[in-house]
């Protein structure tokens, strides 16, 4: 028996090709070197935040500069751990369409840091085989993204997706303060 989720698509859109997205994407990537990380975080960060408010209102049809701001600023991990710990029970379906779409549309490259957003959401929805897939599509990306082997970890030793929920909110608010403090 399969579920919707099982059904869903997360193969890549043509938008994931395009030139013009792909450097406009490019444009936000955050090098760990850079001397301004700490505002390249926070520009992450809250554009992570923005762009799901936006989301809620827009869908698809949210700004793509601000579209193409959160993929490009999730090369950083402090930015993706950050996103990490956004959603709560009433932004889920809003943030799962949205990492759902990102992940569609994620450039070769940026694919990995989306990939593990939605296998964490998927994974707490309930749909093991849907986190699965989207560790594949990570993996594909990049092979020893530390997220991705970890997730493979919490996801085959059987952990209750509730308690990983719980560790994921109880971890935010350090992560959210090595970003804003």
């Amino acid at each position: 028996m399969t579920t919707e989720y099982e059904e869903l698509s997360i193969t890549s859109l043509p938008l994931a090709h395009d030139e013009k997205f792909i450097s406009a994407v490019t444009s936000f990537y955050v090098d760990s070197d850079d001397s301004e990380l700490s505002l390249l975080q926070r520009d992450g960060a809250t554009a992570v935040i923005d762009l799901a408010a936006e989301f809620e209102k827009y869908g698809i049809d949210s700004n793509p500069e601000l579209i193409a701001r959160v993929v490009g600023r999730l090369s950083d991990i402090q930015v993706r751990d950050f996103a990490l710990g956004t959603h709560n029970a009433e932004s889920f379906e809003t943030y799962w369409r949205m990492w759902h779409y990102l992940l569609q549309i994620a450039p070769v490259g940026y694919v990995a840091p989306i990939a593990t957003l939605f296998a964490t959401l998927a994974y707490e929805r309930g749909d093991t085989p849907l986190a699965y897939r989207s560790l594949d599509r990570a993996t594909k990306d990049a092979p020893t993204y530390s997220l991705t082997i970890l997730l493979r970890r919490v996801f085959g030793s059987g952990w209750p997706s509730a308690a990983f929920a719980a560790m994921r909110v109880e971890l935010h608010p350090k992560v959210t303060a090595g970003i804003f403090d």
